[in-house]
């Protein structure tokens, strides 16, 4: 048996996301982070639920390319799609485009798959996963949402809401079986996956 094979798995995140981070920091595990730079992009008549299991997966498989060709390898890539009206929307990037999605929103409800993959560079298997979380937003007046926006500036967070901060004072019921799962990575999900691939939490921390 070579020593790649008994070490632990390294294990990889592969998001630039902050908030990804802090959330598998919960874990107590340790843990690099690649950045996929991959084209995010829906693909013409793809529901939300692909889009999102497609995207974890292509992060998964391109920081395991970029990782340094490690054969000894677990990577995490995650993606969130939030649906509205049938349509994809996206993270707002400017004050008056999350304004706009705030409006819309209000009094409304709001679905998030929040998709999940373990792609394993040991042998090549992908787990993946999408965790529904239905938001239900409150009938919050323009002002509001003004005093919200500039209090957390959320332009980089899909829906213009966060969640984890001031912006659950503008949701009235979140419904999901993985609270973590709204915020960007479900860890209900992941710590299973990674079970499955012989890398419990709870032994690793």
């Amino acid at each position: 048996m070579s020593e790649a094979s008994k070490s632990p798995p390294r294990l990889i995140l592969a998001s630039s996301s902050p908030y990804r981070r802090e959330l598998l920091e919960r874990l107590r595990i340790p843990f690099d982070v690649v950045s996929p730079d991959i084209d995010e992009t829906p693909l013409a008549n793809e529901t939300p639920e692909a889009t999102a299991v497609r995207l974890s997966i292509a992060k998964a498989r391109a920081a395991a390319g970029r990782s340094g060709n490690d054969a000894n390898a677990l990577v995490i890539g995650s993606d969130q799609v939030a649906t509205f009206d049938g349509k994809q929307i996206g993270k707002p990037g400017t004050h008056e485009k999350a304004f706009a999605q705030l409006q819309a929103m209000r009094g409304r409800s709001v679905e998030f798959h929040s998709a999940l993959c373990l792609f394993d560079s040991r042998t090549g298997d992908a787990q993946s996963a999408d965790i529904v979380t239905r938001v239900r937003f409150r009938r919050y007046s323009d002002a509001q949402i003004e005093t919200y926006l500039r209090a957390e500036t959320p332009y980089d967070c899909a829906g213009s809401a966060k969640a984890e901060g001031l912006g659950i004072a503008l949701l009235e019921a979140i419904e999901s079986d993985d609270p973590t799962a709204l915020i960007g990575l479900p860890l209900i999900a992941l710590t299973g996956m990674l079970a499955n691939a012989g890398h419990p939490v709870l032994e690793a921390a």
